[in-house]
């Protein structure tokens, strides 16, 4: 589904389709009274008639002049004078089904005259290419027969008064770029781990590389080796699998500022290894490198939208399997800072790999470092899959990435890095373990975390409960890519 900014008077539309927005009272927008002239009033008899439901959502078709305007698709965003986000995320996507079922190549949109409660154009053409865009994702590539559909409209034109053309095509070229970066990240999580290996994600770096000229580095085992990255290779003993550690650097800033580190878990899938997960939804834990996903994802959108900054990108990528050479509860293992770790549960893997990546991390003198992982299950017991959870220890950057998510639609919630909850991590063999009790499980592994970095300001980010869906609509999110990537605007902005 494709997304434009098109500057056209009412009166000289030619379209199959129109989506117009009808608020509270059955009242039209500018854009739709002028289209109800053109349509010879049909769009107001129709609602004088009270065949559209006020519940967002809802669609009423009717009909037109197939020589100007064919059908018109009046769709409702709410009781509320200023229609809340969800309503107007519904509205959106209820009348782009509306035009796909009527089999529209092309379709007009006015959508974005409604209104929304604090949200400006900007953020109502955005939220329709997003919407759109997701709608639209289709993972195929690995069935044998495609779908006989092809998905409609292809093509959607928001229609804007010529004074704001400008900065409505750099909105929608913004939110075009999010949601490149979100398909690649969703094509990577959908993928089984039999294909996206630790490998497989290397090679995705550099063509990622290639396509954006984004500096690519793939570090191997030996290399890891040399820089004493146990608590990494520890986690890929069990597996036939390298692990990669890879480093992506995007320089769009100037060449002495700091950059921020994005670090992302790219277990490719996990097992559990000598801990092992129970077989039930077992196939899920393809989605454990969803966080290195977010990274080349987000990396992906900036360098599309050209950002004036400079990021760098690493991804910690291993798969987790047992074996005979497979890490055991109880071994100690030393990390790359030098700290020895007790590796109580082997399914605690993701820590141990974003350990020595933090430490890694130190090396480009960072601004900020954010890990994004799937990393407890704990963090979907205490925020389900709504809201990712946030852990930091530096106001300012937590703050700077809530408001992101508050503005992006992918939202987070600050959770607690009280001290005291590092105590349960005390071990009498090594200089932590990776594990503590089960209380607070997803505030223990940030604590475990927090000890590998103490040289930057930092956050962890748990996806572990909104970076893909269950059940019949199981698939990967992209989330956090639209966070990270609003994190970046922000931080890019001058000032």
């Amino acid at each position: 589904m494709q997304f434009s900014i098109k500057s056209s008077a009412i009166e000289a539309l030619r379209a199959e389709c129109v989506l117009v927005p009808v608020g509270p009272g059955r009242q039209l927008t500018a854009g739709g009274k002028s289209l109800d002239e053109v349509m010879g009033g049909a769009l107001s008899a129709a609602l004088a008639r009270g065949d559209l439901q006020s519940k967002a959502g809802a669609t009423l078709l009717v009909y037109g002049d197939a020589r100007k305007v064919a059908r018109a698709v009046l769709v409702a965003t709410g009781d509320d004078a200023e229609a809340s986000e969800r309503n107007f995320t519904e509205a959106v996507r209820a009348g782009l089904r509306q035009a796909g079922a009527m089999s529209c190549d092309e379709a007009a949109s006015l959508l974005h005259e409604a209104a929304v409660k604090g949200r400006d154009t900007a953020w109502k053409l955005r939220q329709q290419v997003a919407t759109g865009r997701d709608l639209a994702y289709r993972f195929e590539r690995l069935k044998s027969r495609k779908e006989s559909q092809p998905v409609r409209p292809a093509r959607v034109q928001m229609l804007v008064a010529r004074a704001g053309l400008a900065p409505a095509q750099a909105a929608v070229a913004r939110a075009t770029a999010l949601a490149n970066g979100s398909d690649l990240a969703r094509d990577l999580g959908n993928l089984p781990g039999n294909i996206c290996t630790p490998g497989y994600l290397a090679d995705a770096a550099r063509e990622l590389g290639t396509s954006f000229k984004i500096k690519v580095q793939v570090l191997e085992r030996k290399q890891m080796e040399a820089l004493k990255m146990g608590s990494l290779l520890s986690v890929a003993r069990g597996s036939e699998e390298p692990p990669k550690l890879i480093v992506l650097q995007y320089a769009g800033g100037p060449a002495k500022q700091a950059p921020v580190a994005l670090i992302g878990k790219g277990i490719t899938f996990d097992t559990g290894g000598i801990s092992i997960k129970p077989a039930a939804e077992m196939d899920e834990m393809k989605f454990d490198m969803c966080g290195a996903a977010s990274v080349l994802g987000t990396l992906r959108a900036i360098a599309e939208m050209k950002l004036p900054i400079n990021v760098v990108g690493i991804i910690a990528a291993a798969e987790n399997m047992p074996g005979g050479s497979a890490t055991k509860p109880g071994d100690i293992v030393t990390s790359m800072s030098g700290q020895t770790i007790e590796i109580l549960n082997t399914d605690a893997e993701g820590r141990l790999v974003l350990a020595d990546a933090l430490t890694y991390a130190e090396r480009f003198k960072p601004q900020a470092v954010i890990d994004i992982a799937t990393l407890t299950g704990a963090c979907v017991i205490a925020l389900g899959n709504h809201r990712s959870g946030l852990f930091s220890s530096h106001d300012g950057l937590a703050d700077s990435l809530l408001a992101a998510g508050r503005e992006a639609g992918d939202p987070c919630w600050r959770m607690p890095l009280d001290e005291e909850y590092g105590e349960g991590l005390k071990s009498n063999f090594a200089d932590v373990a990776n594990v503590g009790g089960r209380a607070g499980g997803s505030i223990t592994a940030a604590c475990f975390l927090a000890r590998f970095a103490r040289q930057f300001d930092w956050a962890h980010l748990d996806i572990a409960g909104t970076a893909w869906r269950s059940g019949a609509a199981k698939g990967s999110s992209a989330r956090p890519v639209p966070l990270l990537t609003q994190f970046l605007i922000d931080r890019a902005a001058p000032g």
